[in-house]
Formats: C-alpha cells, structure tokens, sequence
C-alpha cells in the first residue's frame, strides 16, 4: 500500500469546528469572498460574515490539518486588506453545514 492510500478500515481524522474573528481592515476588500474560496480550496464547510464592528466572523469545519491551514492563512499576509488580529478557538465539529457560505 502506498503512503498516500488510506487502508478501508484506517483511522480517520478528527473534525473539528473553528469559531474565528478576524480584526483589522477586514470590511469592504474581499475578505469574505476570499477566505470562502480558500476554505472551500481545502474541504471545509462553515460561513464567513461580517460583524456589525467592522470584524469577521469565520466559522469552519473540517478535518483537523484542514481548518489549522485556513487559520494559519487567516493569520498571514496573504489575505485581502490588512490583519490586525485572530482570535480563535476549536472544538468539537457539529456538522451543522452543507457547504461554505459568504454573508
């Protein structure tokens, strides 16, 4: 069996729900649209919207080396407008999604 093959009856990885808020200039420069389309890049389902603050709500679930990628984007300079801060917290998947939505 190769190492990308996963045997039938293998161990299968946690899913896990992040609950994110995203401050800084995050409003009106694509950020939700963004961070919809690289959640959906890795798998994930969950929403994004924004916040009556000017901050983000991110909410995802998916495998647990999944959603901690979408973190770490969420964390890096590669999103649209300017991150002043995440903060975030895990925990246990609810599966309450059908897909990853923008508000």
């Amino acid at each position: 069996m190769g190492r990308h093959e996963r045997a039938q009856n293998g161990p299968m990885q946690e899913t896990v729900r992040l609950d994110a808020r995203v401050f800084g200039v995050v409003q009106g420069v694509g950020f939700r649209y963004w961070t919809m389309g690289t959640a959906e890049e890795l798998g994930l389902s969950g929403e994004v919207s924004n916040l009556d603050d000017g901050s983000v709500s991110v909410i995802a679930e998916g495998a647990e080396p999944q959603v901690r990628k979408l973190l770490d984007w969420l964390n890096s300079d590669r999103t649209p407008g300017r991150v002043e801060r995440v903060e975030s917290g895990f925990s246990a998947a609810q599966g309450t999604f059908g897909g990853f939505r923008a508000h």
